[in-house]
């Protein structure tokens, strides 16, 4: 199965920068181009309005009403045959053309009114001109004479503005191209600057799959610290639970040794088939007890990185009203004092499993009254609240003697109470792998014990 290749970020970016770029340049480039044509043109148009102006200047009329054309022309161009510059100046019964125009078909104006100006571009004609014409009024110097119209044209050849519009497009396509190529190229290095953390997490991760180091380590730019402080609590999550089953697995094994070299034993030596049976069977338990115990920490999923908050209350309440029923002889109750903002932040297994092994030996214990309170835990550097539980009962206690003794597996308070006493160990082995504690005392409420498990924020 074909897969479609990915681009890369570097690719993705490095692209989308190349295309917005060209179409900045080409925006650019074009406007800049159409706004030079039209500086251009504008040029063109008062350079030829002034020839005209400097011919209108030097040129005057007799007291008989004819024309005086200036000996000196304004522009040498003017001089030259077949110059890119050519001028006539019309009157009444007098045409007047510069040598630069001579056997040239040109498309003068030959009549306008005086002050008017008419500009005129080449229409479909190579080499044509752009023809600029002014008409002007001479008044009569003498009673006998008359007033004299005359038409000036001044014209310049579109090639030479064609050349300079063209010799600009050239020099700024260069010039933009070139800008263009640098920009793509400080882009390309920022983006390796830029991306080189990202790179660095990349390595990192896969020295951390390599097993080469335990976490993800460095500083790392503020943008990514979250992901990494994340995905170190994720490892550590994950290689705590491997750490777990891997211990589980191994207890277990060695646990059920002794009762099975045990066993072993009574069936290679023991000849009496009562004292066979009697013996068998207290093996038999002792491995059922060592089962349930080490499925129990299995089943539990332990810290989490990423889970969605539990609320403490409600669930304290479906164990509570279970335990009543189960413990209806005693009479007794269970009362809360839950803060509405407390949170369990793993896996809801785990709380259960918690709450109602504290609860199930509050209720074994207590005469009549077992208190849960919860309240959260955190400070100005949290980025998720902790969790604080006690569970109180109006029991008799534990003596200070016996506290390290109870939480060791299979040891009960009471050898008279039924239970595989190993409900305390469990709570012990679900607060260890949340990174918390748990402390026991004596209630200061109800007199009896008192188990307080605190599980820590998730620091920033």
């Amino acid at each position: 199965m074909n897969t479609r290749r990915q681009f890369s970020l570097a690719a993705r970016s490095l692209l989308a920068a190349s295309l917005v770029l060209a179409a900045f340049i080409g925006l650019t480039g074009y406007a800049l181009e159409r706004a030079f044509e039209e500086w251009a043109f504008s040029v063109l148009r008062e350079r030829l309005q002034s020839v005209a102006y400097s011919f209108l200047a030097r040129t005057d009329v007799t007291v008989r009403g004819e024309l005086l054309i200036p000996e000196f022309l304004p522009e040498p161009r003017l001089e030259r045959p077949s110059s890119d510059l050519v001028a006539s100046i019309y009157a009444e019964n007098f045409r007047w053309e510069s040598p630069s125009a001579l056997d040239r078909e040109l498309p003068f104006e030959d009549a306008l009114k005086p002050g008017e100006i008419a500009f005129r571009e080449p229409r479909g004609m190579r080499g044509g001109f752009y023809m600029l014409s002014m008409g002007v009024l001479f008044e009569k110097r003498s009673p006998s004479g008359k007033d004299v119209r005359v038409t000036i044209n001044v014209g310049e050849r579109q090639s030479s503005v064609r050349r300079q519009i063209r010799a600009f497009r050239e020099t700024m396509w260069v010039a933009l191209g070139g800008l263009g190529l640098l920009l793509l190229l400080f882009q390309a290095l920022l983006l390796v600057w830029s991306l080189r953390p990202l790179r660095a997490v990349a390595r990192d991760l896969a020295r951390v799959e390599r097993g080469e180091v335990e976490e993800l380590p460095g500083h790392h730019p503020i943008e990514l610290a979250a992901l990494t402080r994340g995905l170190n609590d994720f490892i550590k999550s994950e290689r705590e639970h491997l750490r777990r089953y891997r211990h589980t697995l191994g207890d277990l094994a060695h646990s059920l040794k002794t009762p099975l070299a045990v066993m072993r034993g009574l069936f290679e030596n023991e000849s009496d088939a009562a004292r066979m049976r009697a013996g068998g069977l207290e093996q038999v338990q002792r491995m059922d007890e060592i089962v349930a115990y080490q499925l129990a920490r299995a089943a539990k999923s332990g810290h989490q990185t990423y889970a969605a908050p539990l609320p403490i209350l409600a669930h304290a309440e479906e164990i509570a009203l279970t335990l009543e029923k189960v413990y209806a002889h005693k009479g007794a109750l269970a009362e809360f004092e839950v803060d509405a903002r407390s949170m369990f932040h793993g896996d809801k297994g785990d709380l259960m499993e918690l709450m109602g092994n504290l609860l199930d030996n509050a209720f074994k214990w207590c005469r009549r009254r077992v208190l849960l309170t919860s309240e959260p835990i955190s400070d100005a550097r949290t980025r998720r609240p902790g969790l604080l539980l006690r569970v109180e009962d109006d029991g008799p206690g534990i003596p200070d003697d016996k506290i390290g003794e109870v939480l060791k597996r299979g040891v009960r308070g009471d050898e008279r109470v039924q239970g595989h006493g190993i409900g305390l160990s469990i709570i012990g082995d679900i607060v260890a792998s949340y990174g918390g504690e748990m402390k026991i005392g004596r209630s200061k409420v109800l007199g009896g014990a008192q188990f307080e498990v605190r599980l820590p924020p998730l620091g920033g």
